[in-house]
């Protein structure tokens, strides 16, 4: 750190009668990367406005570095609706001068903006109004960035790729966000705010996940259940997929020390077979359906099965039609071809992207026990409201407060509740993660991952994504539903792949999406001899890169016998993988033993013609599958 931009020596702020900050005496150097969190209402956005002088503390100064330039991204982006992108980004600049700036150029192609430079900032959505306002910091020359909230409304794209700009990012950077993703991707250090201090870890979300674990295991017994909610994440952290290539940032022995006990965060056979018995054996079947708005065809001749204990991620580009289909499956939306089909047993509910309406003049608990007094949260264990609502971050000292006096996030987690509370065995999320705290979406996590019932969540946060579901599916703006066997990496590159301006990076065919809780089979063809397109993991991929399929597809039931081959050949692909390193291992150890060295050789080869047998078996059921 070559210099201090920003410091604060023992500043206090207060709302109300509630102290956000007390004391608080903090630097922020020249290169730092910062990330804050904390509970909804503990003064992030207070201390940033602060830090960036758009507000006074009570008490205690703030001091800037003469030099030091700062720009900031407020929660809510304040734009003149009168101007244009031109305006407010490139200002009087003739197109050649800011055109052969990369900054410039980088940012408004990055973020979409590039054919958009005449358009009114007016009649544009939330996410379009949010790449704006962050083109028009990011082009500056600043020293210190601070952003609140820079992902929302953006799509998983544009989170993306915001996070791989400011990677290059030199200045010092500070931004307040529930994306735990982002968070591992961007900052080297996390702040929390918490009972108006500021806490300092070292490292991302990842180390941040880590230290708070450490310092709940030393914490009193009044701590357990916080204590264990960390442990359950941590675990999922250092078990999960190994794509997620921030895990290693922490320090591993102490990781493994603190979860060698812990199981997995889930039983998905024991869900499973928990959820077959509320929901029997029909979900939704959604058979050619074809939905417009319009002129415009949203899907044309999708077939999708969501079977019970399906957990299926639903990403897309905006404006692909991902609420749309949720409601199509509810009923509420005619399709213009096509059917629904829905199980005789199923009960859903859909938590919509807006707070849905609740009584004002209730307290919180008394806005919860409406609905139900007790949830049943896994098989022969319950939870009263009261409890739920602690673990959603409002303790018995604000359940007694009104609806109407409570905050957004705060109406939020009642919304959540209330629809958890109805007992339904079928989970609709539409951004379920909007105005959710970190500590809040932990315990979300948590509830969920012993709900025994169908999930279909459509979400931005990648995080949440991989955290609760198994599956992932996408709309790539072309009509058409796929399954992506590598999860978003997967959507992110055939985005890529595809281009600007394109809606889909595998063609025009057909797609038959299957909801298997297990995370097998991939996106599958109908009506079509192939599917144009790079082949991607679990496609069975052919010299001019495209994926040959059958012209007869199966019938329902030997799809679902087929899924269940799919995950026992890639349980057993994970299985001979870990073998296989534990062989190379064993080799290494045993490089001056002759003997030993020709018997474990001869065990890898085998191993390995095991392990491409198997590989061999799964690209063909999954190219039957695809038929």
């Amino acid at each position: 750190m070559s210099g201090v931009l920003v410091s604060l020596e023992n500043v206090h702020a207060a709302f109300g009668t509630r102290s956000l900050l007390d004391g608080v005496s903090l630097g922020i150097g020249t290169g730092e990367r910062i990330g804050l969190v904390g509970r909804n209402g503990a003064g992030k956005s207070t201390l940033l406005r602060i830090i960036a002088q758009q507000a006074e503390p009570d008490a205690g100064r703030v001091v800037h570095a003469g030099h030091s330039r700062v720009g900031s991204l407020a929660q809510a982006d304040v734009l003149p609706a009168e101007s244009t992108v031109r305006e407010l980004v490139v200002g009087a600049a003739a197109d050649h001068e800011w055109a052969a700036d990369p900054r410039r150029r980088g940012v408004l192609a990055g973020l979409g903006l590039l054919d958009r430079l005449d358009d009114v900032v007016g009649p544009m959505s939330g996410g379009e109004r949010r790449r704006v306002a962050l083109a028009r910091l990011l082009v500056q020359d600043l020293d210190l960035l601070i952003l609140d909230e820079p992902t929302n409304h953006l799509d998983v794209e544009g989170v993306a790729w915001l996070a791989g700009h400011l990677a290059g990012w030199r200045g010092g950077l500070l931004v307040a966000t529930h994306d735990r993703w982002f968070l591992d991707e961007v900052c080297a250090r996390v702040w929390e705010v918490v009972d108006g201090r500021i806490d300092a870890y070292e490292g991302g979300y990842s180390a941040y996940v880590l230290a708070r674990a450490e310092r709940a295991r030393r914490a009193d017994a009044t701590e357990a259940r916080r204590q264990n909610l960390l442990r359950k994440e941590l675990a999922w952290l250092r078990r999960g997929p190994p794509a997620r290539t921030s895990k290693p940032r922490f320090r591993i022995d102490a990781a493994n020390a603190l979860i060698a006990d812990e199981p997995p965060a889930r039983d998905p056979l024991a869900l499973r077979s928990f959820a077959t018995s509320r929901l029997g054996k029909d979900v939704y079947d959604a058979e050619h359906l074809t939905v417009r708005i319009g002129e415009r065809v949203l899907f044309d001749d999708i077939t999708w099965l969501i079977g019970p204990g399906d957990r299926i991620g639903l990403v897309g580009v905006n404006g692909a039609g991902k609420t749309t289909l949720l409601r199509a499956l509810l009923g509420e939306i005619s399709p213009a071809g096509g059917r629904v089909r829905t199980g005789a047993s199923v009960r859903p509910a859909l938590l919509s992207q807006e707070i849905a309406e609740l009584p004002p003049s209730l307290r919180a608990l008394e806005a919860v026990e409406q609905v139900g007094r007790v949830l049943e949260v896994e098989k022969g264990r319950e939870r009263t409201a009261g409890q739920l609502l602690e673990q959603f971050g409002l303790p018995s000292s604000r359940q007694w407060t009104r609806v109407g006096d409570l905050s957004g996030g705060e109406r939020r987690r009642l919304q959540l509740l209330r629809l958890l509370m109805d007992r339904p065995n079928v989970l609709l999320l539409d951004e379920p993660t909007n105005d959710l705290d970190t500590d809040t979406l932990t315990a979300l996590e948590d509830v969920l991952d012993s709900w025994p019932g169908t999930l279909v969540v459509v979400s931005h946060d990648r995080y949440f994504l991989e955290r609760t579901c198994d599956v992932t599916m996408a709309l790539l703006g072309d009509g058409q539903l796929r399954m992506l066997p590598g999860g978003i990496e997967e959507y992110l590159r055939r985005r890529a792949e595809a281009g600007p301006g394109t809606g889909s990076a595998l063609g025009t065919g057909s797609a038959l999406g299957t909801g298997s809780a297990l995370g097998t089979g991939s996106a599958l063809g109908t009506g079509s001899a192939s599917v144009a397109g790079p082949a991607g993991p679990g496609s069975a991929g052919t010299g001019n890169g495209r994926v040959a399929v059958s012209t007869e597809p199966l019938s329902g039931g030997e799809l679902r016998a087929a899924r269940k081959e799919l995950a026992r050949l890639e349980r057993t692909l994970d299985r001979l993988t870990r073998r296989e390193q534990e062989l190379h291992e064993a080799l290494a150890a045993a490089a001056t033993d002759h003997e030993r060295l020709l018997e474990l050789n001869d065990q890898l080869r085998t191993v390995v013609a095991d392990k491409e047998n198997i590989e061999e078996a799964w690209l063909s059921l999954a190219a039957d599958v695809e038929g």
